[in-house]
């Protein structure tokens, strides 16, 4: 299960998409801007942040997010136009550029991909144990 963290002012398209992600077993969370984003992400271990390219504007060339080697970034706009400069961090980070919701599917399939790879290397949440776990027959 991968945190994925929606960020933008279309509420339609949030709700769509977090519909998606909750129904593939994903963990959503909405922000309205980067500045919420990068405070939902401050003590988690893997996100995804997809954020709009108005939200990264809207923040500016300063903007940054807590992203670490297990973080990544998906920006979308509504149409192919709409690609932007992104500070050198952030562009670093950037895993995709989508226009949605015409790629829905290919946002799904990156979280998943990202979601997989971050437990094959090791990156993602581990999961705790509980004191005295015991199976039941």
């Amino acid at each position: 299960m991968c945190k994925v963290i929606l960020i933008g002012a279309d509420i339609a398209l949030l709700e769509g998409l977090a519909q998606t992600l909750v129904g593939c077993g994903h963990e959503v969370t909405f922000a309205a801007t980067m500045s919420e984003a990068a405070a939902i992400m401050a003590g988690d271990d893997a996100a995804i942040v997809v954020a709009s390219t108005d939200a990264v504007e809207d923040a500016g060339p300063g903007a940054t997010l807590p992203l670490t080697a297990n973080s990544a970034l998906i920006v979308y706009g509504k149409s192919h136009g709409e690609h932007l400069f992104l500070p050198p961090k952030l562009q670093r980070a950037t895993l995709a550029h989508l226009v949605l919701p015409l790629e829905r599917q290919r946002l799904l399939a990156l979280v998943q991909s990202f979601d997989t790879r971050s437990r094959t290397t090791g990156r993602s949440r581990r999961e705790e144990t509980k004191e005295g776990y015991q199976l039941e027959f």
